[in-house]
């Protein structure tokens, strides 16, 4: 087993409630009330994993959580998670929750909006992840890549000069994805210095990690407060490049949203266009950089997932198509456990907005509910031997994936399913083709990364590898 996700097994399935029993939400248990005002927060901040299977037993697939002075229910298994996210009869709203978590960061940004309104902006938005616009992304990711690696090796570290056994992954990939990024959906921020794309970074920190913030107030020294500097940062940083993007249609996705109507005729305002950047662009690199660690992990705690991965990138060019990639079957696979194992997002928020009833037991309006799609990847009754990396789980012959519809559902589901998952496939499996064709590593079998599970899980250590440059 090479990610430690909890010292405690998995556990036995429970029987399905029975539909037509519909009973109230149980109270809290005494023991499991938590800390005073904080309730659980620092539970989960400490192992996710087994905060998830301790409401299980206790509750079930509908388990109330005291969480920062409030009474909550987490939603766990894949039926309880289907119907958060089918949401028949529209109880369940994105805004309300994540405006409570990072409204003022990510404010009207497309996870933020609902209903009517989240169908009209998500309309025009998916003009520009057409198939051909994928196909030019992918294309043009190649030469940020490639920069980017060569930066690794020509930093001045132990890399450079050929091996680095203490390198140093996540943040050099968080800076790697960011720099992506920029040049697909900005077109490389044409006057942009490197220092300040790291201010942009920091920014990007600030204003996801405020999601942790118990003071919840524009303080100084408080994450809130950082968060507030983190937004107008970048509320600066492309409102200088507004007006550029909107004189003149070009391939990148900032251009693209100035530019781009529904069959409709609906159109995206200035104010529109900069929230909607702001959190496409911390979604695209946030997320990415999560799948990429763990697969430099765990690639380099199995070396011959390393190898096998490896022998398919040499056998295409140095800068494949968006189908090239697609055809990277291990690859692939590995990607989809690394999701599974680590989803880069391992629970979504939601408030109820009328009473609803889930799983027999009725929610009241007014209730915040964590959807925990985590929980559900990592299920005994669900997957085999759920805790050991095993990418062939996902092959034609085994689709373990396939045992519940919301057995594995990384990237969300219903009307806000993530609308970037194929740009992200594609840029994950790039990193990776390019990192495959120029580098080798490896990392202690031992080692289980020190994750911060405050907001976005990430490894505290940032990630150390044994990085060998092969050309």
């Amino acid at each position: 087993m090479s990610l430690d996700l909890s010292s405690a097994p998995a556990r036995p399935g429970r029987t399905a409630p029975d539909p037509a029993e519909v009973r109230d939400l149980p109270p809290i248990r005494r023991e499991d009330r938590g800390k005073p005002l904080l309730g659980r927060a620092f539970e989960y901040a400490k192992d996710p994993f087994a905060l998830f299977r301790r409401q299980w037993d206790h509750y079930g697939p509908v388990a109330p959580i005291s969480m920062l002075g409030q009474r909550w229910v987490m939603l766990l298994g894949p039926d309880a998670c289907e119907e958060a996210f089918r949401n028949k009869d529209k109880a369940f709203a994105n805004g309300p929750a994540w405006t409570y978590l990072v409204g003022p960061f990510f404010d009207r940004g497309l996870m933020l909006l609902d209903f009517e309104e989240h169908h009209m902006h998500r309309r025009i938005m998916q003009q520009a992840f057409t198939r051909d616009r994928l196909e030019a992304y992918a294309a043009r990711m190649h030469a940020p890549i490639e920069a980017g690696l060569a930066g690794w090796a020509a930093s001045g570290g132990r890399a450079g000069r050929g091996r680095d056994r203490d390198f140093r992954a996540y943040p050099a990939l968080k800076q790697l994805t960011l720099d992506v990024a920029a040049d697909i959906f900005m077109g490389g921020a044409e006057d942009t210095t490197p220092e300040q794309m790291v201010e942009v970074n920091r920014a990007f920190i600030a204003c996801v990690q405020a999601a942790a913030a118990v003071v919840r107030k524009d303080l100084p020294l408080t994450r809130w407060g950082r968060g507030h500097r983190g937004r107008e940062v970048l509320e600066e940083f492309l409102r200088h490049y507004l007006p550029s993007r909107r004189a003149t249609e070009t391939d990148d996705l900032f251009s693209q949203l100035c530019h781009i109507e529904s069959d409709e005729g609906e159109r995206f305002s200035d104010d529109d266009v900069v929230n909607h950047m702001i959190f496409l662009m911390m979604a695209a690199h946030d997320t990415s950089t999560i799948t990429l660690s763990t697969m430099l992990q765990l690639l380099g705690q199995h070396p011959a997932w390393q190898d096998r991965c490896r022998a398919e990138s040499e056998a295409l060019g140095p800068r494949p198509t968006l189908a090239e990639l697609e055809g990277l079957e291990s690859l692939d696979l590995v990607m989809k456990e690394c999701l599974r194992l680590r989803a880069p997002v391992p629970v979504v928020l939601r408030k109820v907005v009328k009473d609803t009833v889930v799983q027999g037991v009725r929610i009241p309006a007014g209730t915040f509910v964590t959807v925990a799609p985590q929980f559900a990847q990592v299920m005994e009754e669900l997957w085999t031997n759920p805790l050991v990396f095993d990418p062939e789980r996902f092959s034609p012959e085994r689709r373990e994936d396939k045992s519940h519809r919301y057995a594995w559902n990384p990237f969300g589901g219903g009307v806000h399913k993530c609308l970037g998952m194929y740009f992200a496939g594609a840029e994950v499996k790039a990193v990776m083709h390019h990192l495959l064709r120029g580098w080798e590593w490896s990392v202690d079998p031992g080692y289980v990364a020190p994750m911060n599970n405050h907001s976005l899980p990430f490894p505290q250590d940032g990630q150390p590898i044994d990085l060998r440059r092969t050309r």
